[in-house]
């Protein structure tokens, strides 16, 4: 795994600009492994270029499919079709990569062959029993370390079609269950408790797989066939959240990040800022490869803390951590709340969200499913982002407004996201530099 990489934040001036933010990694793992299944040459551009979504790659190429890197940021893949993945002759190794476990967890349910799925330390830690308990109840055997990777997926099963109610609001679950239902006899249906994103849904449709789907449902019928299709992958709106609450809370900015993706399931962040006082508007709205995109132009304006709407919660699960230093920067207190799956992500997020908000001064109260935090002044010190992206780029948009700098432990996971994340925050006016004596090349 990477070295040892700590950020030091300082206070900085207006973020000013036009920024782009890297591929989303959603739409990247997703777009690999239905062009994997297609029949024919698929190309894929605007492919992130992070540790998680390399690693879905080198696991297909390990299942037999080719796939070339012609520039940086694209990929071509030549699909084998539904049944022409072969077995892979040794443990195939996801690294960070929950989304690329779950998913692939789904998709090898259905094949001839036994496959091992392992991660590193973190991901080993993530619960794994929410997809195998449903994919078993479509005819699945999965063996598990009392339902943590790894995962060893037994092939030659016969899968069939169920309706299957979810426990938990959770997209990879969903999608897990829609590549298994490609293989299964019958019709596949998911119905979720809330609506989850459906980046899925929607590329199957573009990959020509009959598919039914709504906020909260899909449906589709077994053994089809998929065709190898272009696909543009917009910006992800998880990396462009930093920066959009970074103009948010620092005085005198005025940025513009360009065609960002803008699915409606996924910028629950959107709205919850726009009602704590943001001023943020979307400029150029279009589709791009079945997908919303715009440019966000954000001005910074004084943000109020409110009671979060729980509806929003499912569309803006990886904002959290970055919506909880908007809520420590505002003015009044913030509730989030309906959050329990912060729990398990790559670190239990809410605890070190809270923890490390708390060094910096502010007065955050740790709920088993959220948090509420009185909004202030916030001061320097050091923070551990328990080696979790998410939480060290959140880290370092909170130095942005704190009185001295903010010194963030154990920086070098940002790597399975957002590659480059210091660059593209010095084009904006970010500070975040490596600690003297870190990795200054993990950055």
């Amino acid at each position: 795994m990477n070295a040892q990489l700590d950020w030091i934040s300082r206070p900085a001036g207006p973020l000013r600009g036009e920024l782009r933010v890297p591929g989303d990694k959603s739409i990247s793992h997703r777009a690999l492994m239905l062009a994997a299944l297609a029949e024919g040459r698929s190309r894929i551009e605007g492919f992130l270029e992070g540790e998680d979504t390399r690693a879905t790659a080198a696991a297909l190429q390990q299942l037999g499919v080719r796939i070339s890197a012609p520039a940086d940021g694209v990929r071509v893949v030549d699909g084998v079709g539904l049944h022409g993945l072969r077995a892979a002759e040794r443990p195939l190794d996801c690294g960070n990569a929950g989304t690329g476990m779950r998913l692939l967890a789904g998709l090898l349910a259905g094949q001839r062959f036994d496959s091992t799925l392992i991660g590193d330390a973190s991901l080993s830690r993530r619960p794994m029993r929410r997809v195998i308990e449903p994919l078993s109840a479509m005819g699945a055997r999965i063996d598990s370390r009392d339902g943590l990777p790894p995962l060893l997926i037994h092939g030659g099963r016969s899968l069939r079609g169920v309706t299957i109610d979810t426990p938990v609001a959770s997209a990879q679950v969903k999608s897990a269950l829609l590549l298994a239902g490609l293989y299964a006899a019958g019709t596949t249906e998911v119905r979720e408790p809330q609506p989850t994103r459906d980046y899925t849904e929607r590329m199957l449709a573009a990959f020509g797989w009959p598919i039914a789907f709504g906020p909260g449902w899909a449906r589709l019928q077994g053994g089809q066939r998929l065709h190898a299709t272009d696909v543009c992958v917009p910006g992800d709106f998880s990396s462009a959240a930093f920066f959009i609450v970074a103009a948010c809370v620092t005085p005198g900015s005025d940025l513009v990040l360009r065609e960002v993706g803008l699915n409606p399931r996924r910028i629950g962040l959107l709205e919850v800022l726009r009602a704590m006082g943001a001023d943020i508007r979307v400029d150029s709205s279009r589709e791009q490869g079945g997908e919303p995109v715009g440019d966000l132009h954000v001005r910074h304006a004084p943000l109020r803390g409110i009671e979060i709407p729980v509806a929003h919660v499912a569309d803006m699960i990886d904002e959290c951590p970055i919506l909880l230093v908007a809520a420590a920067a505002a003015e009044g207190r913030t509730a989030l709340r309906g959050a329990l799956e912060l729990r398990v992500k790559e670190s239990d997020r809410i605890a070190v969200m809270a923890a490390g908000l708390q060094r910096l001064g502010s007065a955050v109260e740790e709920l088993p499913d959220g948090a509420v935090i009185e909004g202030g002044t916030l001061c320097g010190g050091e923070v551990d982002s328990s080696g979790d992206h998410r939480c060290a780029m959140s880290f370092a948009v909170a130095g942005l407004v704190a009185a001295t700098p903010v010194r963030i432990r154990d920086c070098a996971n940002v790597a399975t996201s957002f590659p480059g994340f210091l660059d593209v925050a010095h084009a904006a006016g970010m500070r975040v530099t490596a600690a003297p004596g870190s990795n200054e090349a993990a950055a």
